[in-house]
């Protein structure tokens, strides 16, 4: 298997790369795809040497996949030259997720949804693919009406320079910022840019992803998307109307038995989600599950999981599997 990373130096690349090598996944040739000023570089995998390629060489080595993780306009202008080549794309930015001719792939979700004609396939928002791990399952059982949720987001989503961006800013050094405001011992109510809505376009895609992945434009939702000092993965505040009544202990045991999610939901040991121990594990790990009291057939959930693993990297990696134990590429 004829693998190319695009985007192979960045952040969710090297996370790309090292999941890659974790799950043994057959790459019989690699092919780092970086920019321009990246070409050249020697990056290691599996413990050989492989020299860092520009984009057009890449589409001319023909691989059989290419995950893209270079941002919106490379893979809304290179996507389809590979997917020309023969290529099949699996693209973590948001430039395809939307496209209604495109899939929006959780694979233990909706993976079954593939074919071999799927030349470019999106990977969701990594806040979204968390949420909808929890909600896909539960939704099959009950019925979801509406969801609310606040997400308590890694400074990792931005990259590089965020977190460099933190690490100045504890040690008393003023340098590059990513954000407007200082990160370190702050909150920023915004990911992302503001829509026409007033809604950043982190939470409209918490909205608008959740509903194609679980199938279902009924589901309403709506988001609050914080930036916190952390760096460990992503959590969320989640709170769900179903149609139908449930039992807590039946909610929980449901999430126990779905594959991809560790349910961590003990009160009297302090058992509970973190950034800091999910942070490096592939797993979304919800707990403090709880009947809302203020609203009928109502439940409260706390997610966390790794955003550049789950919530991006082994998604990708996830989806690749898929299409070979298929046959799909």
């Amino acid at each position: 298997m004829k693998v190319a990373v695009v985007g192979a130096t960045g952040m969710v690349g090297e996370v790309m790369l090292q999941v890659l090598a974790e799950r043994n996944f057959p790459v019989t040739e690699l092919i780092p795809v970086a920019s321009e000023k990246s070409v050249g570089k020697e990056i290691e995998f599996k413990g050989k040497k492989y020299k860092v390629v520009g984009l057009q060489t890449a589409v001319d080595m023909k691989a059989d996949i290419a995950l893209f993780s270079a941002g919106g306009e490379t893979s809304l202008a290179w996507a389809p030259k590979f997917a020309e080549a023969g290529t099949t794309v699996i693209d973590n930015s948001s430039a395809w997720r939307m496209d209604p001719t495109k899939k929006l792939i959780v694979p233990e979700i909706n993976a079954s949804e593939l074919t071999k004609d799927d030349k470019i396939i999106a990977n969701p928002n990594c806040s979204t693919i968390q949420m909808v791990m929890v909600l896909a399952p539960l939704h099959k059982k009950y019925n979801i009406k509406r969801v609310i949720v606040s997400t308590y987001q890694s400074i990792t989503g931005t990259g590089v320079k965020a977190v460099q961006q933190l690490e100045n800013e504890y040690v008393g050094i003023q340098g590059e910022m990513a954000y407007k405001y200082q990160i370190h011992r702050n909150a920023i109510p915004q990911c992302d840019s503001f829509e026409e809505n007033g809604y950043t376009k982190e939470e409209m895609k918490l909205v608008r992803e959740t509903q194609k992945i679980i199938g279902d434009k009924s589901i309403a939702v709506t988001a609050t998307a914080i930036r916190i000092p952390v760096v460990g993965g992503h959590s969320e505040a989640v709170n769900v109307e179903f149609s139908n009544d449930f039992d807590v202990n039946e909610i929980r045991s449901i999430l126990h038995h779905t594959d991809g999610v560790v349910v961590q939901d003990n009160n009297d040991t302090y058992t509970y989600p973190m950034p800091l121990f999910a942070q490096g594990k592939d797993d979304v790990f919800v707990g403090r599950i709880r009947r809302d009291e203020s609203q009928p057939n109502s439940l409260n959930m706390w997610i966390v999981a790794d955003n550049l693993r789950k919530g991006a990297a082994t998604n990708t990696v996830q989806i690749a599997e898929y299409l070979v134990a298929n046959n799909l590429v």
